[in-house]
């Protein structure tokens, strides 16, 4: 697919929102929750006041249409406001999400490559995702090794 990456700005929170939605893991058979799920605090916390100092990502958008499509976003979550993949305080955790019709087509792979590639990228990330997720083998491709698992969760770290 050909597209644009571009840093993440303050004005993308918007999408971010949606992008976090689309993060959210539903497996098959099981009802999708309800859009205003990310607002709950274990959520929002990801989005919440996005470009704050040590906040960094990228969008992808669609060369053809202009329509934002993925972005990859990390962030640095501690104390009381940790995230499902804390592993330390000087460790931010990863966000990704591609909207559904374009998934399956290397986007996520661009985005990481991206992310990887940025200043931000060269410290040590980590994660969360559920096992049985499709884009566990896209982190495992990308140096990412699980850390610890709890009910169906791996966390999971790379650097």
């Amino acid at each position: 697919m050909n597209c644009i990456i571009r840093p993440l700005i303050s004005k993308d929170q918007p999408f971010l929102w949606e992008m976090l939605y689309q993060a959210l893991y539903v497996p098959g058979g099981q009802s999708v929750p309800p859009r205003e799920v990310v607002q709950l605090p274990e959520l929002a916390r990801y989005v919440r006041g996005w470009k704050r100092v040590g906040d960094c990502g990228f969008l992808a958008s669609d060369a053809a249409t202009g329509q934002s499509v993925g972005a990859v976003w990390l962030r640095l979550l501690v104390g009381e406001n940790r995230g499902y993949g804390y592993v330390d305080d000087d460790t931010p955790e990863l966000s990704i999400a591609v909207v559904p019709g374009y998934r399956g087509q290397g986007l996520g792979t661009q985005l990481l490559i991206h992310l990887l590639a940025s200043a931000s990228g060269q410290s040590s990330i980590s994660l969360s995702v559920s096992v049985d997720n499709p884009a566990l083998r896209l982190y495992e491709r990308f140096g990412f090794e699980v850390v610890s698992k709890s009910e169906g969760s791996l966390t999971m770290k790379r650097g």
